[in-house]
């Protein structure tokens, strides 16, 4: 009797533990069912960020800055995860000047759970990493033509004639010097200031982008010298009739070349001068010289001139000796 009684609760328990196995299972399904129906794929775009990059290092090629992944996950995660930002690091703590070369099958992407990746392109990212150094690089200025004629071209003054660059040691170290871009001096015929573009290459424009420097240009007048007489002597501070021996001087100067073909006389571009202030009479006196100031020309230059004194006398004087003379 108690056999049978044990054998028929032990039945009980079998079926009740059978339904409760069945309805886990059911459950399970039933999730299973929902939660797959639930699930959506989608595309995103992944910024990259490097970290930790020792400061004396530098990335200096153009690497790509972000990753497009293809996701899938629950529909409630996913569009929560498009409003996140997310983004992919590296960490370069470790990093020496190098190439590498990274898979991104292998990265890890900060994800909620419940995501997988199923995709990512590009499938890999390349780092090329180099010691970090400065370097004073000099400009040079270009230039074609001939300035106009009559003209010297004196000099041309870059500011600034250096700049100091940091960047990779591969690209810094190899260049000796930077230039301008070509200057037309064709027909010049005046000093300018101007704003001048370096001629950079591609890594370099990277380097520092698109630089400007001032080129002053200075052109100065060609001088040519010249020999003039008879350039009359102009009387100063004359207090009584005198007269003077000789009347005028010769000169020779430097003067600018496109002066003299402008000038019909040259002795126009001189004066001459004494100052005969009280004293006594007859006397020499020294001779005063200088050159026109011509807008647009450079001065000019006075080398030496002759007689450098006069001799003066009062007219009358020189009436009573002609008088004697005749008598």
């Amino acid at each position: 009797m108690a056999n049978r009684i044990t054998k028929r609760i032990y039945k009980i328990h079998y079926k009740i533990l059978l339904l409760k196995i069945f309805s886990l299972c059911l459950g399970i399904f039933a999730w299973l069912f929902v939660v797959g129906a639930d699930q959506m794929d989608m595309n995103l775009t992944i910024p990259i960020e490097v970290l930790n990059l020792p400061k004396n290092l530098v990335i200096y090629n153009q690497y790509q800055k972000k990753i497009d992944v293809t996701l899938r996950g629950p529909r409630s995660i996913m569009q929560e995860l498009r409003n996140r930002n997310t983004s992919l690091p590296i960490d370069l703590s470790k990093a020496v000047p190098d190439t590498i070369v990274l898979n991104t099958d292998n990265l890890t992407i900060p994800l909620p759970s419940g995501i997988s990746v199923l995709r990512t392109q590009p499938a890999s990212i390349t780092l090329s990493i180099d010691q970090l150094v400065e370097k004073h690089i000099s400009i040079t200025a270009e230039f074609e033509g001939e300035v106009a004629s009559g003209y010297i071209l004196k000099n041309i003054t870059l500011n600034p004639d250096q700049i100091l660059v940091s960047g990779p040691e591969k690209i810094i170290s190899s260049q000796v010097s930077l230039s301008t871009y070509t200057i037309n001096l064709k027909g010049l015929d005046h000093s300018i200031t101007l704003p001048v573009r370096l001629v950079l290459t591609s890594d370099f424009m990277d380097l520092i982008g698109e630089t400007t420097v001032i080129a002053k240009i200075t052109v100065t007048d060609k001088f040519v010298e010249k020999k003039i007489r008879k350039i009359p002597i102009n009387i100063k501070e004359a207090d009584q009739s005198i007269h003077i021996r000789p009347d005028s001087i010769s000169v020779i100067a430097h003067i600018p070349e496109k002066l003299t073909a402008n000038t019909p006389v040259l002795s126009m571009l001189f004066r001459a001068s004494i100052n005969a202030t009280e004293g006594e009479l007859p006397r020499k006196v020294p001779v005063s010289v200088t050159g026109v100031t011509v807008p647009g020309h450079e001065p000019i230059k006075i080398m030496s001139y002759k007689p450098l004194e006069v001799e003066i006398y009062r007219i009358e004087e020189i009436k009573q000796k002609n008088k004697k003379k005749k008598s």
